[in-house]
């Protein structure tokens, strides 16, 4: 039988040694934070683990308390001093990774999760955030709900009855908002060149920020389309009312970002179907579904057709997330294209992004031989059955201009040596 209690007890549970989930992205409890920062002693000794995303999650658990550690997935400023001094662990796995790490793991205290208030039936919704809550389900001791009036019911593929919580606390809060930024004419035109690669039937992936917000405004003219993807957000509604994309489920996601109208629609619209990383990330299922168009951003790409998405100038800024299962399976499936969208040069135009080749202060979130089609605002490089030589070719051909040349003869110095 569930007890009910008040937000405000929840940090008298912890005591040193306690591992407690908490939530990230848009199932994130933001009344549980405020609560531990009014009892910041009660998370001395606690680690707290989930997936919380850099400009998403803002909450620091790891700065609650000079004695608490963290086990993250994502690099956030928050973590660096914690890495330095050993409270924080930083695991670098895709999203599979992160699943398969929850689900097998038996050292979970406590986990705290937002859902809707029961139906005639009992049954709780997880409403815009089901990712990682199944793989931590079975594993928790003890399970808290935060019931949320505010909470979207959705449709998805795991649910649960109020009455499998052993605690629940009712607090009617906001739900972590997300402002999707927009498109600006460079970004338009690196958008109309990744439509180009994008046909009518196509089921689509992507991300979130303003890159996929200008691909969503080029797909505007096609039909049939479905999405099956990590996340949503608000720029994939105009797809929705124009008739790009029809009918129910045909949005299949794990997470949805955006404000409290887009949260609203959530429980509206039968066009959203919820599921776990176990489905939405699956490579398998992926490679499954033809003509699957993985559209993923990246920080550069090398002349071999080397990726890094997640380190800046020697420095992490994230993790590689969904992209990896996404590039692959889209490349297994019948018909698919994984696709690597990315502006030419940094925002100041003195570095390419296109580089010769990655070096110590780049990771590679993807291999050469998982190499497809790279597109900035300059082009379409399709790599697929190129020589060596013939992808670096394509690939200078789609770099900013003012790098063309020098990226011209570092390669033809790199030949020679190879």
């Amino acid at each position: 039988m569930t007890r009910s209690i008040a937000v405000e007890d929840v940090p008298g549970l912890l005591k040193p040694g306690t591992t407690m989930y908490v939530p990230g992205l848009s199932g994130e409890s933001l009344p549980l934070y405020a609560a531990l920062k009014q009892s910041p002693q009660c998370a001395a000794g606690v680690r707290f683990t989930g997936v919380h995303f850099p400009g998403i999650n803002r909450s620091d658990y790891l700065g609650l308390h000079p004695q608490a550690r963290q086990r993250a997935y994502f690099m956030q400023p928050n973590l660096r001093p914690g890495l330095a001094d050993g409270r924080a662990e930083l695991l670098p796995l895709d999203y599979p990774g992160i699943y398969r790490d929850f689900a097998r793991r038996d050292d979970i205290d406590i986990m705290v999760a937002q859902v809707t208030p029961p139906d005639a039936d009992g049954v709780c919704s997880f409403g815009p955030s089901m990712d990682f809550i199944p793989a931590v389900w079975p594993r928790a001791r003890l399970k808290i709900a935060h019931v949320n009036p505010r909470f979207p019911r959705t449709r998805g593929s795991f649910s649960v009855k109020l009455a499998d919580f052993d605690l629940a606390y009712e607090a009617d809060a906001e739900i972590l908002p997300f402002a999707s930024p927009a498109a600006d004419d460079s970004i338009r035109r690196l958008a109309a060149n990744v439509a180009s690669l994008v046909r009518d039937g196509d089921t689509v992936q992507f991300g979130i920020g303003k890159i996929q917000s200008g691909i969503l405004e080029a797909l505007s003219g096609l039909r049939r389309l479905r999405v099956f993807s990590g996340m949503v957000s608000p720029p994939l509604l105009p797809l929705i009312d124009g008739g790009a994309i029809q009918g129910a489920g045909a949005v299949q996601a794990g997470v949805a970002l955006g404000d409290a109208a887009f949260y609203e629609r959530m429980a509206k619209d039968p066009s959203f179907h919820f599921m776990p990383v176990s489905e939405s990330h699956d490579l398998r299922r992926v490679a499954s579904i033809p003509n699957f168009c993985a559209i993923n951003s990246a920080v550069e790409v090398d002349l071999f057709g080397q990726v890094n998405s997640d380190r800046v100038g020697g420095k992490l800024v994230a993790g590689v997330g969904g992209f990896p299962p996404y590039a692959i399976g889209a490349r297994l499936s019948p018909g698919g294209r994984s696709v690597v969208a990315l502006p030419a040069a940094t925002d100041d135009g003195k570095v390419s992004r296109i580089a010769v080749t990655l070096d110590k202060n780049s990771l590679t979130s993807l291999g050469k031989h998982d190499a497809d089609y790279v597109v900035t605002e300059h082009g379409v490089a399709s790599l697929g059955g190129l020589s060596i030589h013939a992808r670096a070719q394509a690939l200078i051909a789609v770099a900013a201009p003012q790098f063309r040349e020098a990226l011209a003869q570092e390669w033809s110095g790199i030949v020679k040596r190879l």
